[in-house]
Formats: structure tokens, sequence, C-alpha cells
């Protein structure tokens, strides 16, 4: 928790929604877990400034007033990825291993 506010500046309540969110990663049996979870509002990330985001998506650390999101990439069971990354036709059988990034990922 003190890395999360450390992270945030100081704000404690997103470091508490952070936390919050790694939670229900950790408890999701797969990604689909995630996807059906509207206010996590699980979106793909298009390329932006010449940063290659295809077979990216994020999820609000709190909602999306707040620029902070987790970034998460699809991997198969050798941990490489989809390509190309259909995430309806993937989402039951990927499971959720580790968080690429926590950002403002469009900066």
């Amino acid at each position: 928790m003190k890395a999360a506010k450390k992270l945030f500046g100081g704000n404690d309540m997103l470091a508490k929604s952070l936390m919050a969110r790694i939670n229900a990663l950790k408890q999701a049996d797969t990604i689909r877990d995630i996807v059906v979870m509207p206010t996590f509002h699980f979106h793909k990330l298009r390329n932006k400034d010449g940063r290659d985001l295809e077979g990216y998506f994020a999820i609000d650390v709190k909602s999306r007033k707040d620029q902070w999101r987790i970034i998460l990439e699809p991997l198969d069971e050798n941990k490489e990825p989809y390509v190309p990354c259909n995430i309806d036709e993937i989402a039951r059988m990927v499971r959720i291993s580790e968080i690429m990034e926590v950002s403002k990922h469009y900066e």
C-alpha cells in the first residue's frame, strides 16, 4: 500500500482503488472475469504518438475521470502474445499472471 500511495503522490483513494483492482485480478480465473465488470472499463489500447499498443488492454485504476490505468497484455501458455489478439475469442482461456504496468498510458 505504501508503494501505491507513493506512485499516486499520496492520493489514498487511488492507492486503495489500485489495491482493490489488483485483488480482483488475483481472484479472477480468466481475463473474462475482468472484461465483464463494467466498473473496470476494460478496453483495447490504441497506438498513439508512435507507441505500438496493439494487443494491449487496460482497466481503470479508479474511474474514467482519473487518468491512471492498469495495462494488460494477454499471453498464451508459453508467455507469448496472441497474434492477432482477438479478446472475444481468447478471454475464457487467458489467465492473469502479472500486471505489466500502472501508468498514465498516453503520456
